[in-house]
């Protein structure tokens, strides 16, 4: 606990100390001693920065860059302070201006000249644009990553708290490279500074001497300049490693080990450039004049290490290769490769920010919510919405896949509401249907949802209209969505609760594929199976009896009850479409068994007469916003459905018996047994 304290006022007091470093005057051994604890932190950093696996290891160096930074300036303030009141500023200092430059005022300059050239022209340059470019491109691929994570969530190959940890990992990244772009600015003014202080100091050193302490000229050049360059090439090396640590951090790539290792390992990886390495060390000593000693030294090294990469490579390689080449073809690989998800939502580039949380996108909390709705709606659990974006896809586009291939498809241009109404011919925007409904619709600006509105339109946002169109499609196909293993589980948590219906049921009478023909069968039709109690009930007796689909499916409907008519109930009242008695009894006579159940076998002329009389009858009821149903004998309706939903898709199917949830019926047109001319309504 004394450690962590320690710690978390370590740098804080140490930050404080670099300020008062500027206005109070140090003594000449303590500013050795910091000058040496400069360049050791300097160093360490360097190291540290090659030994890290990833730049998100040294995520504080954005930080250690300022502190050094500012420690560096301190120093030199204080070596400056020194220098021009006594003429003397430590052992460091006086040795790097006289033994390391060996007391050269000229030597000194050039010396101090090319490490500014180095570390400002070439590396802080460089690590700086690679800075920016880095933090551009990690800021701009921050949407994708947090769909690729969302995706990943959502499809069940990750969990909860992995995805917290890799969106945390992603928005870390994005503020290190932003905090790195902004720290290369201050090496950068770090250089710029070394060479002002360095001249104001041979000048402020000169004028000292001079002037003030009446030196000769070649005096005050010997004390003071030399001193000064001995200052500047003392900071200037701290300030070179900094540089280097900062090119090294940015332009690092994350990786299985240290840097160090990975380079070794990647350049030594093929023994041909080695090879060619040590054979044109060995050509350029047929060069006349050239000394012919280093260069067989080098081609000479090249050509070793070529020959232990070969030996490396011949030992292990065959027994490291061959588990991998035989692991990459086993079945259960092959098979997780072949796999496809069964409900996907691809999104075109510009759509993006519709799972973009930053951007506000919640699309992918949508489609979570979607997915309880319509475990309540339609008593199945649907499968994870696998969401990624499709470069391919036009521009403003949304693409639905089931099973891995195309189902629907729409569009939600970006910064768009869709109006839906019949009064839109004021507003500006792209007209276009409602994909659900095919409602007369127009993509107007977000700015004019409230003019629309004040309108009368209904105004959608963009994430609702992909929600909606989804869902439509989940219902459609729910009963291909339905797989065995759902029903498996399903009747797994039915049996939970009522074990002796299940124990009854399965697998004494029906099977698992029985009873998913089925539960598909009535999901076909918009029947809810989320009632799977009576459901099995109805099923247990009815099998007692047979095993073919249709009874079983009529059984389970009139299990249902009310539940079956419901969803079309308005204000309690429900409209309906019938046959005449003398058509309905046709239509009972001409039934005849086949391998998919009853069909009818009407003439082709009063079947073609028939379906389109239904067809312009329910779409005049639908013109008047109203959602009819064709009701008729439970013995035909099986077979009456497979004849109109062809045509009329949306027309519901249902029987006598199942009307009794509504409390009032109210006739919408009856086709007549004389067809076509017969037909009345």
């Amino acid at each position: 606990m004394a450690l962590k304290r320690l710690t978390q006022l370590g740098v804080p007091v140490g930050i404080v100390m670099i300020v008062v470093m500027l206005v109070v005057p140090l003594p000449a051994i303590v500013l050795d001693l910091l000058i040496a604890l400069n360049i050791t932190g300097a160093l360490l950093v360097l190291m540290t920065a090659m030994f890290v696996a990833r730049p998100l290891d040294f995520a504080a160096f954005p930080a250690v860059i300022l502190v050094m930074t500012l420690f560096r300036l301190a120093l030199n303030v204080s070596a400056t302070r020194l220098v021009l009141l006594d003429g003397y500023a430590g052992k460091v200092i006086d040795t790097f201006g006289h033994f390391v430059v060996g007391g050269s005022l000229i030597v000194g300059l050039i010396v101090f000249a090319i490490l500014l050239v180095i570390q400002f022209t070439v590396i802080t340059n460089g690590a700086g644009r690679v800075a920016e470019v880095g933090a551009r491109f990690t800021l701009d691929a921050m949407p994708g990553k947090q769909m690729a994570i969302d995706a990943d969530l959502n499809s069940g190959l990750i969990d909860e708290d992995q995805a917290r940890k890799r969106r945390a990992e992603v928005h870390a990244e994005a503020d290190f490279y932003g905090a790195m772009d902004g720290a290369s600015k201050f090496v950068k003014g770090d250089a710029v500074a070394a060479i002002i202080i360095t001249l104001v100091n041979l000048i402020g050193g000169f004028a000292v001497g001079v002037g003030q302490n009446g030196m000769a000229f070649g005096d005050a050049i010997n004390t003071y300049s030399l001193l000064s360059v001995g200052d500047g090439l003392v900071s200037q090396i701290p300030a070179l490693l900094l540089s280097v640590a900062t090119g090294l951090i940015v332009t690092r790539a994350t990786g299985e080990d240290d840097m160090g290792s990975d380079i070794v390992r990647q350049i030594t990886a093929n023994r041909m450039p080695l090879r060619v390495a040590g054979f044109a060390a060995f050509s350029l000593c047929l060069i006349p004049g050239l000394p012919k000693i280093p260069f067989v030294l080098a081609g000479g090294l090249m050509l070793i290490a070529s020959s232990r990469v070969q030996e490396a490579a011949d030992a292990p390689a065959p027994e490291a290769a061959a588990p991998a080449l035989a692991s990459a073809d086993t079945p259960e690989l092959l098979a997780a490769e072949i796999q496809v998800d069964p409900l996907g939502l691809e999104l075109s580039a510009d759509l993006i920010d519709l799972v973009d949380t930053n951007a506000g996108g919640d699309l992918l909390e949508r489609v979570k919510s979607l997915r309880r709705k319509i475990a309540v709606d339609l008593g199945i659990v649907a499968p994870p919405v696998r969401t990624r974006d499709n470069l391919e896809l036009p521009s403003r586009t949304y693409a639905i896949l089931l099973f891995g291939i195309e189902v629907a498809r729409g569009e939600a241009p970006p910064g768009c509401v869709l109006a839906i109404g019949d009064f839109l011919g004021s507003l500006p925007g792209e007209p276009t249907q409602e994909p659900v409904f095919g409602l007369e619709a127009k993509w107007i600006p977000a700015e004019l949802r409230s003019q629309a509105e004040l309108s009368g339109a209904t105004v959608v946002d963009r994430a609702s209209v992909v929600t909606t169109h989804l869902a439509e499609v989940v219902t459609q196909h729910a009963a291909r969505l339905l797989g065995r293993e759902d029903v498996r589980m399903l009747t797994d948590v039915v049996k939970r609760s009522h074990p002796v219906v299940v124990e009854e049921l399965t697998p004494a009478q029906l099977s698992l594929g029985e009873i998913q023909r089925v539960l598909q069968s009535l999901l076909e039709e918009g029947v809810s199976i989320r009632d799977l109690v009576r459901i099995f009930e109805a099923l247990s007796l009815r099998a007692a009896r047979t095993k073919e689909l249709d009874p079983l499916v009529e059984a389970a409907r009139m299990a249902l009850g009310p539940a079956v008519a419901a969803p079309y109930l308005v204000d309690k009242a429900l409209h309906v479409l019938t046959f005449e008695p003398q058509l309905e009894q046709r239509i009972l006579e001409s039934l005849r068994p086949t391998d998919h159940g009853a069909t009818i076998a009407l003439d082709p002329e009063t079947s073609h007469a028939l379906i389109t009389r239904l067809a312009q009858l329910a779409t005049d009821v639908e013109n008047r916003n109203i959602r009819p149903v064709l009701v008729c004998a439970p013995q035909v309706r099986a077979a009456v459905r497979r004849l109109v939903h062809p045509i009329v898709p949306r027309l519901a199917v249902l029987s006598y018996q199942e009307l009794t949830g509504a409390e009032q019926i109210r006739s919408e047109g009856v086709i007549g047994a004389e067809l076509p001319a017969g037909a009345v309504a």
